[in-house]
């Protein structure tokens, strides 16, 4: 190899980085019954809540209004047979799961508490920048699609992109790699030009609030 020759990015494991368990096989096809039934059934909800027009509300009360009859006369007939009654599991959450759950939950309030904290105190102007250009393309996007619809494509890419990462990594990653570049520079770019012009409170008047 030369000494002018880039030495290829070592090739990351897709399947691990998903976690290496059933949603890695599920999402890189190697279990592709289960990816047939996420896709099957996330086409199912998007065309019967928009396309057919049908309201998760009624159609979750409906759902839940059969389950509950169907189990009502199963109950009902098994004692008049002297049939075992339907098996119904123990539901509910344990605290394990409960504590799992909350402390997932504090990790993300606390990240965006702390990024209102740095624009707001710290007058992070970068910082404002980045959220303020996140949220224009977020609303930009909900104004052309329904919540329904932008999670519905969040399936498709969640069952696309990375089977086509694991096939094409180091396609994908020079391509990022000189996206990043463009970005970086034209971020610079306004930088100098528009925030460092902006004036900027002193390390004193900080002391002082």
């Amino acid at each position: 190899m030369a000494m002018g020759d880039s030495v290829p990015t070592p090739r990351i494991s897709v399947h691990q980085a998903f976690g290496g368990g059933l949603v890695a096989d599920v999402l890189l096809w190697r279990k592709w019954c289960g990816g047939v039934v996420m896709l099957a059934s996330a086409t199912t909800f998007w065309c019967l809540f928009e396309l057919a027009g049908y309201s998760i509300l009624s159609f979750v009360a409906n759902v839940l209004l059969l389950l509950v009859v169907i189990l009502f006369f199963w109950a009902k007939s098994a004692s008049l047979l002297n049939r075992p009654l339907p098996p119904l599991p123990n539901l509910e959450i344990s605290e394990r799961t409960a504590g799992k759950i909350a402390d997932e939950l504090q990790v993300w309030v606390n990240i965006a508490l702390s990024i209102a904290h740095d624009i707001t105190l710290g007058r992070n102007l970068k910082l404002l920048f980045k959220v303020g250009v996140a949220l224009w393309f977020v609303s930009f996007i909900g104004s052309f699609l329904s919540f329904l619809t932008v999670v519905y494509i969040g399936v498709i890419l969640s069952l696309s992109v990375p089977v086509l990462y694991d096939k094409y990594q180091h396609h994908i990653d020079e391509k990022l790699s000189v996206t990043n570049k463009i970005i970086q520079t034209q971020y610079r770019k306004i930088d100098e030009a528009v925030l460092r012009k902006l004036p900027l409170p002193s390390k004193k008047e900080k002391k002082m609030q």
